[in-house]
């Protein structure tokens, strides 16, 4: 028997099958160790075949398999051939986004944890052994015991004498790494609206792959969710559970454990790598069958599918920045159709694309219009900041905002405050010279953190000492620019000294359960303030939130992105949904330079279906996505000359594509990247815009075709991050 395998690296020129001599317990999906070159490295077996193509005799012969059960099934391997293709990538670099990576690396593998048994018998402890009688009488009253804890208790010689008397005995138990093992939540089962019954027979009628449910805010998207999943379970299928960020997984995990039990096991880099080790085998084995968790769940190991969620489909957090840059909904929507099921795309604001696809017929299209409580939408009111400055206010808060929130502290009530930018300021200037503090390995200013009194580097997470003078011209007199979480919650305690207030960001939040305590303590009413940047923007539900201040709407509007004004508006009403979702009316206040934008005005009315058709109008007659595609090649490397040369040859190497097919090219240019240097790393891209997507294979063969001395290319479909 020979085995084709594709050996674990991630090489152009090793991105092929080598066949070996198969040994006993190798299965197609196996892990193993084979001999390649005058070393040995780790392989996958793609396929298993009677006879070789080549001469039996100069065939290596695999040395051993790595894991009992195939850690990758049929499915897998063919969905990391399609990903292959279809991102122009090394099949070992899409094999291992289907495995834990400190199971890839051996760095992990099952806890096993010894206890004491008591064993059946009459032995009595000599009177002198007082801690081997007190350790049997123990036993006795609490049954089996760890090992190590009852050694703590009553010595190791007590212990050991018990087990070689023979009135005990040592066994060793499998222990299972649980996540959050704090968070449960009711399991009662809800009624379902007539709405959401309609919503759920429309996804079963459908024939479509893709279902897009378009609900607002608190529309009762989740619990659509939820019943189709307990369908499928009920027929012995599986399921995928994603959402956009690890802030929320505790809470949808909560809601499925609630439902389903420990059939729900969670997916995420956040985890440890006991525990991501342990939910990643529970889902292969089966004893699991429902993966939730952020984008690389969609490469969960469940097999039979009978459902994948993708919620919040319109987030930018779906799409993978490192390679292979994959689409997480061109992933699910792959595993769907290979499993012959329903891909449910959820949104209170769908992508243009998504949407431009469900209008067209392409996806099945449900609407929620209204609250699953049938309460009106909070209200939104605008605050001018330009009459604020000219009143003399430049604080982050609108007389408005103060107001409201003096009122919502009163009556017992519970506010969250987004802006989305931590840190304390933007930047640190020089009012002397004009000097800004940069990160020596990006190119990108420091943002001052007050707490820690430093200086971080939001792209690397360099941190350097605060200044005390310019560095340039050793004036002493720096300024902060631009405003960030630390400060805001700093101006609230001067305002509201007896408020409770949390704060939720990238610094607060490190740990797997650092969100999931955040969020606990202001569900618990243990705050009534909660300042935050995007990832309390969604998803989340506080029965006690009246208010929302949303304190730089601008900040997203003018980024030189043809998405600046869809992630305004989505970013707008995913806030603003945080409000009034039980019984009381919500109020939102959004503060802006510029009130009369047409964005904002949609967002204001939550018009949605205005907004998509000014867009989509706007989109098509400029020749942006999705009536072309934006093509990124970029080029880095650690020498600036080593990336002007690979840029130069991928440049021309592309150019002769643009110079033949010049109808099929809106746009076509070398430059620098907007943020020239990331990590030590000099960055050059080839930017372009097609109108036929039946160039895309040979700009990806030239591209990464090219000589690439010490640099790197890799290329982007409409990226998310254009910086």
């Amino acid at each position: 028997m020979t085995a084709e395998v594709i050996v674990d690296i991630a090489h152009g020129e090793v991105d092929r099958i080598f066949e070996y001599r198969a040994i006993g317990g190798v299965c197609e999906g196996s892990r193993v160790k084979v001999p390649f070159g005058n070393r040995v490295v780790d392989g996958f077996v793609m396929r298993l075949k009677r006879n070789s193509d080549f001469d039996a005799a100069k065939l290596k012969s695999i040395l051993s398999v790595v894991d009992e059960v195939p850690a990758l099934c049929a499915e897998c391997l063919s969905l990391a051939e399609q990903i292959s293709v279809r991102y122009r990538c090394p099949k070992a670099l899409v094999l291992r986004l289907f495995l834990p990576g400190e199971m890839r690396k051996g760095a992990v593998r099952e806890l096993y944890k010894t206890y004491v048994l008591l064993k059946d018998g009459a032995f009595e402890p000599a009177a002198r052994a007082k801690a081997q009688a007190a350790a049997l009488a123990f036993l006795r009253e609490n049954g089996k015991y760890g090992y190590t804890e009852l050694c703590g208790r009553f010595g190791r010689s007590a212990v050991g004498a018990l087990v070689e008397k023979g009135a005990a005995e040592l066994t060793k138990e499998r222990v299972i790494r649980s996540p959050y093992v704090a968070v449960s939540g009711a399991g009662a089962e809800h009624t379902l609206t007539a709405g959401q019954k309609s919503a759920v027979e429309s996804i079963g009628r459908s024939d479509k792959t893709v279902q897009l449910l378009h609900g607002v805010t608190g529309s009762g998207k989740t619990e659509i969710y939820l019943t189709l999943i307990a369908d499928q379970l009920q027929k012995g299928k599986s399921a995928i559970f994603l959402v956009p960020e690890i802030s929320l997984t505790p809470q949808m995990l909560s809601q499925l454990r609630a439902r389903f039990g420990p059939q729900a096991a969670i997916l995420h880099s956040g985890l440890s790598a006991g525990e991501r080790f342990d939910e990643w085998w529970r889902l292969r084995m089966g004893e699991a069958k429902i993966a939730v968790g952020a984008r690389s769940a969609v490469f969960a190991p469940v097999e039979n599918i009978g459902v994948i969620i993708l919620d919040e489909e319109h987030d930018g957090s779906y799409f993978s920045e490192s390679n292979p840059r994959y689409s997480t909904l061109e992933i699910a929507k792959m595993r769907a159709e290979y499993n012959g099921c329903k891909l449910v795309a959820g949104s209170a604001t769908p992508s243009v694309e998504t949407y431009l696809k469900a209008t067209q017929g392409e996806y099945n299209l449900i609407r929620l219009p209204e609250r699953i409580n049938r309460k009106p939408m909070p209200e939104i009111a605008i605050a001018d900041m330009r009459r604020e400055v000219r009143r003399g206010n430049n604080s982050a808060f609108s007389a408005a905002l103060r107001e409201e929130l003096a009122e919502c502290l009163e009556q017992k009530k519970q506010a969250i405050l987004f802006l989305n930018r931590r840190g304390y300021a933007q930047s640190v200037v020089c009012r002397e010279c004009g000097y800004v503090a940069k990160c020596e390995a990006c190119d990108v200013s420091l943002t001052y953190h007050s707490e820690e009194n430093c200086l971080k580097c939001h792209y690397c997470g360099a941190q350097y000492r605060m200044l005390s003078a310019c560095p340039e011209c050793g004036g002493v007199h720096l300024s902060y620019t631009g405003t960030g979480t630390q400060k805001i919650v700093g101006e609230l305690k001067k305002m509201f000294p007896s408020a409770r207030i949390l704060r939720m960001d990238n610094d607060t939040t490190s740990g797997k359960e650092g969100h999931y305590k955040i969020l606990k303590q202001f569900a618990d009413r243990k705050a009534d303030i909660l300042v935050g940047t995007q990832m309390i923007a969604k998803g989340h539900d506080f029965p006690a939130v009246t208010l929302v201040g949303i304190l730089d709407a601008d900040m997203s509007l003018h980024f030189s992105d043809y998405r600046s004004g869809e992630r305004t508006f989505q970013l707008i009403t995913q806030v603003a949904g945080r409000s009034g979702r039980a019984e009381e009316q919500g109020k939102v206040v959004l503060q802006t330079y510029d009130p009369e934008n047409y964005i904002l005005r949609f967002a204001i009315r939550y018009d949605y279906e205005g907004f998509f058709r000014h867009e989509i109008s706007l989109r098509k007659s400029t020749a942006f996505p999705p009536f072309a595609k934006i093509v990124r090649v970029m080029v880095t490397a650690s020498e600036d000359a080593d990336a002007l040369e690979a840029l130069r040859a991928v440049y021309f190497a592309l150019k002769e594509i643009y110079e033949a097919h010049r109808e099929d090219f809106l746009f076509f240019n070398k430059m620098k990247s907007p943020i020239k240097k990331i990590q030590n790393k000099f960055r050059y891209q080839v930017l372009m815009r097609v109108k036929n997507d039946a160039l895309l294979p040979e700009i990806y063969e030239k591209a990464l075709a090219c000589p690439v001395r010490g640099a790197l290319v890799y290329i982007e479909e409409n990226p998310a991050n254009l910086s």
